[in-house]
């Protein structure tokens, strides 16, 4: 359990706050900072950095973590096969609309001037096709597909603008067959495991066998982390429903998603994301420029405000910050403005009272336990859900519902802890007991809650179990408790 929750900002805020490390994480007392104002999971970017960089950044992490007695996670970012263009001999050149390009995947390392470029892909004059939109630099230049001879890809500059070094390329509407899992990618799945990685991401997923590549990988590495699929291109909407059913998070990537789909369309899609993972039982985060202008200001804009409050408004497990940590002027700043946006359009969440639209056809005895209880907490009057999970499964069904209801979820498996941090309205606590002794195991978690302010006399409480202490897989079991004058718990009141 965190050093006092009862003040712990993360504590009262439902939605989970992930962060990602850089530079502008670096000093110890930075890092801090970002911990106590409330993120839950650091991220790593492995586009960035290399591996000493990424193992000096976790071991800082898990250090200050320690010290601070808070669960924070560590999600590992992959790469991927992002489509870029290759370097040019003076770093950049100018494109001005009418002028003509080409794209030349058979001489990638040849340098660029200002008529072609290498790109990375090899591929790319094999899936594309005259009259295709071409969209480089996130969309900030735009050049249409001539016509394609002797691996390469000519083109008429539409919108043009400063094209550098190893910019992205996007085919608007999508359809790069290229797949979720890149050879440079390998080696941070290994870093990864080693490390004790809670979660992976993965880049530009298509479909559901990126998820399972990249999980054999995982498992083969010696890492029992967490999936994250980042739904960044079209093919990735269109098989949705299966990545979900194998993906463990998944992840709206707006910044290559809105590239391909056109930004009009993006607001949609996002809730229609975050709708899908929710009906799959699934955790998902929002990701993006969520909070761009704190890169620079110290304040955000109105419209980020707006932003973030819809992505929690709409269920969205947790939101993201990107560059506005890694490389920003006010690291600590943008978590408190986070914090206080997430806090204050928790206060007008919907919970929904009803679990009708979940899966109802329920293929485990805790999954059934799980949603049994949330029907209880939308129904009656209580103050708190206990749930007495090893692994942390019962806890993310427990989430799947929209309830005022904090759910308390204790584990005496350190990285479920851990992975738990991402969930909405969860919070990880370290279970001390290891009895078989039901009742001391219940006595010491509520014991452990009254201590901390989390709940108090004449309390009623929810509480998740299973026959067996310690054990994954065995909730089988609810409780009704109130709480008397010292503390004790009374049943069936």
């Amino acid at each position: 359990m965190n050093v006092d929750i009862g003040n712990n900002t993360s504590h009262r805020r439902r939605t989970k706050i992930i962060a990602t490390l850089g530079p502008g994480t670096d000093d110890p007392a930075v890092l801090e900072g970002m911990i106590r104002a409330g993120v839950d999971v650091f991220r790593l970017n492995t586009s960035h950095g290399d591996a000493a960089e990424h193992e000096r950044r976790v071991k800082l992490v898990r250090e200050t973590a320690r010290r601070l007695r808070w669960q924070v996670a560590i999600l590992f970012a992959l790469q991927g096969p992002k489509i870029r263009v290759e370097k040019f001999r003076d770093g950049s050149i100018e494109l001005v609309g009418g002028d003509h390009f080409s794209l030349d995947a058979k001489n990638p390392h040849i340098p660029g001037d200002d008529r072609r470029v290498g790109v990375s892909y090899p591929s790319l004059p094999d899936d594309v096709k005259q009259g295709d939109i071409l969209l480089l630099d996130d969309g900030l230049i735009s050049m249409q597909v001539q016509s394609i001879s002797d691996g390469q890809v000519h083109c008429l500059v539409e919108n043009g603008g400063t094209l550098s070094d190893r910019k992205g390329i996007n085919l608007q509407g999508g359809g790069l067959s290229v797949s979720g899992l890149a050879e440079h990618d390998l080696p941070f799945i290994d870093l990864a495991a080693r490390l004790g990685a809670d979660f992976l991401a993965v880049s530009f997923v298509s479909d559901a066998d990126d998820i399972k590549n990249a999980r054999r990988l995982l498992r083969n590495a010696g890492s029992e982390a967490a999936l994250v699929a980042k739904i960044e291109r079209m093919e990735a909407i269109e098989n949705l429903a299966e990545i979900c059913d194998v993906a463990d998070v998944i992840m709206v990537a707006r910044g290559d998603l809105g590239v391909e789909i056109g930004d009009e369309e993006l607001p949609g899609l996002q809730k229609r994301i975050i709708r899908t993972a929710l009906k799959h039982n699934r955790i998902v985060a929002t990701a993006t420029q969520m909070m761009q202008s704190m890169i620079e200001n110290p304040i955000p804009t109105r419209a980020e405000v707006l932003d973030v409050a819809n992505a929690v408004l709409d269920g969205t497990d947790a939101v993201m910050l990107s560059a506005e940590t890694a490389v920003g002027k006010h690291p600590v700043k943008v978590i408190e403005a986070m914090n206080r946006i997430c806090l204050g359009a928790e206060r007008h969440f919907e919970a929904e009272g009803d679990v009708t639209h979940l899966n109802v056809r329920f293929e485990r005895i805790d999954q059934a336990i799980a949603m049994a209880a949330m029907f209880m907490a939308t129904n009656v009057s209580v103050q708190a859900i206990v749930a007495l999970t090893e692994s942390g499964s019962t806890a993310q069904w427990l989430s799947r519902v929209q309830s005022s209801v904090p759910i308390y979820a204790f584990s005496t498996n350190p990285a479920s802890r851990r992975r738990m941090a991402m969930f909405r309205d969860v919070f990880p606590v370290k279970q001390r007991a290891t009895s078989d002794d039901a009742g001391e195991v219940i006595s010491e978690a509520l014991g452990t809650l009254l201590a901390h302010g989390a709940v108090k006399e004449d309390d009623r409480i929810i509480l998740t179990m299973g026959d067996r202490m310690c054990a994954s897989g065995g909730t089988n079991t609810m409780r009704f408790i109130k709480l008397d004058e010292e503390g004790r718990a009374r049943y069936g009141v």
